[in-house]
């Protein structure tokens, strides 16, 4: 009798993973392939990207360019003016974070930090008179992303606060976001009290006005190769800017002691910096901006171009859909809180700071920073390799400039492509702090969140046929 195998059983599994656990036990070898139905079995989904592969090449193409231009911005940090000099933004206008939202629909942190952003530019002495000026229509509320702004969290912009200013010079455009406020009870964290305001007037009054001359003076630093070298010192430039921030201490120092009027200037502006692991985030929000827009309005792109939140929705915008919002309720993040506080603490996810992941960072750079994956609750380095694996999935290719040495210098997940979002069913993990429900307590711990699939099948269904 000839035997049907030759040699020993060899078993690949597709799909339902309990088949390859049960031949494992068996001590057969197995390889398990994972595999589910495209667009989660779902007919409507499956005919719109059906529809989509119809003009695959044109989509290739058009993702080919916005791909090139996501990678390959040369981001400068030119100076630090107010947002009324370096953005125009005008007087009684308030800025937030995340895709456009009416007042009644805002979260209490959101509300919150506007009402306080009105009392500290001194439109009203109190909330309640902040509050009327609101729903007069008195004080007019417009999202970051609409003046080529970036905002975290609450991502609140008035016109007195100093602006960081990062030209994108291989395409000439410019993106702002505001002097990162450094921990504890603070404006993008919904905090509202006098310490707030006391330290906003701080940076406006002093060291906004040293970095000015300070950048100006050191003729712009390049923001691309700073953020290559603190990927591969453990920074993910999410959650993690340890490593970003000290680099970019370490070259602005001398031109900061060189223009301090006084050393207790310096000393301020300099135990300001030192002490913010986080200092470097928001600059590294506006290199995300600088860098993402040139990618956005090109016909047939796929490529998603921002991602936002602001308490209340998560909004996408998609290349070939141009500044479209496409938005859906936004979820709570799960991870590790501070002592005393707990899940039912939590709210909702905010802020502008997932362009940092739009652009290869943040969450699909976990691999770089496995100390994330534990302070967030994601896990450990295993998690954190796993992270980054999954995002490779769901975009275009490999970031040719952010690389991770423990990768074999493999470049980061870059180019989160509409269509895998849909076929696949895995949407971007994002890194997050996580802030507090009420008005008050500010940060109360960290976390991961997901960005919700809904925003892209929305997007997928605005695609001309």
């Amino acid at each position: 009798m000839i035997p049907l195998l030759g040699g020993e059983t060899r078993v690949v599994n597709i799909g339902l993973e309990l088949f390859a656990e049960t031949l494992a036990t068996l001590r057969l070898p197995v390889v398990h392939v994972e595999w589910a139905p495209p667009a989660g079995a779902d007919p409507r989904l499956a005919r719109l990207l059906e529809r989509l592969d119809e003009r695959r090449e044109a989509i290739e193409q058009a993702n080919a360019e916005a791909f090139a231009r996501l990678v390959n911005g040369e981001p400068v940090l030119m100076d630090c003016r107010p947002a009324r000099e370096a953005l125009g933004l005008p007087e009684r206008t308030v800025l937030h974070a995340g895709p456009p939202l009416e007042w009644g629909r805002m979260c209490e942190p959101v509300r919150a930090a506007l009402l306080c952003a009105i009392r500290y530019e001194g439109w009203a002495a109190d909330d309640a008179a902040a509050t009327r000026l609101v729903e007069c229509h008195e004080v007019r509320l417009e999202p970051c992303h609409q003046w080529q702004a970036v905002g975290p969290m609450t991502g609140i912009v008035t016109a007195s606060m100093p602006v960081f200013v990062v030209e994108n010079r291989a395409y000439g455009n410019r993106a702002y976001a505001t002097i990162n406020e450094g921990l504890g009870k603070v404006l993008r964290f919904g905090a509202n009290d006098e310490t707030v305001v006391a330290r906003l007037r701080w940076l406006a009054e002093e060291a906004g006005p040293l970095l000015s001359v300070a950048l100006k003076a050191s003729g712009g630093i390049q923001l691309r190769p700073l953020m290559a070298q603190a990927l591969r010192m453990g920074d993910e430039m999410h959650q993690r800017n340890i490593a970003a921030s000290a680099l970019l201490a370490r070259v602005l120092m001398p031109h900061l002691a060189r223009a301090a009027e006084n050393a207790g200037l310096l000393a301020r502006v300099a135990e300001f910096m030192g002490s913010n692991d986080q200092f470097f985030l928001n600059i590294a929000m506006a290199a995300g901006k600088a860098m993402a827009d040139p990618a956005g309005g090109i016909e047939h792109s796929t490529l998603v171009t921002a991602m936002a939140r602001n308490g209340t929705e998560f909004g996408i915008r998609v290349s070939g859909l141009g500044d479209r919002w496409f938005t859906a309720p936004v979820n709570t993040p799960a991870g590790l809180y501070f002592p005393g506080f707990g899940p039912d603490d939590a709210n909702p996810d905010m802020g502008d700071s997932a362009i940092v992941e739009t652009i290869g960072l943040g969450g699909g750079a976990m691999a770089a920073s496995p100390a994330v994956a534990r302070f967030v609750g994601a896990g450990g380095v295993a998690e954190a390799l796993e992270a980054t694996e999954e995002m490779r999935e769901i975009c275009l290719g490999e970031h040719p400039h952010f690389r991770i040495p423990a990768l074999d210098e493999r470049g980061t997940p870059a180019g989160i492509d509409l269509r895998r979002v849909i076929e696949t069913g895995i949407t971007p993990l994002i890194n997050t702090g996580i802030a507090g429900r009420t008005a008050g307590p500010g940060q109360i711990g960290a976390g991961i969140v997901r960005a919700p699939l809904a925003c892209f099948e929305r997007a997928r269904e605005a695609f001309p046929p």
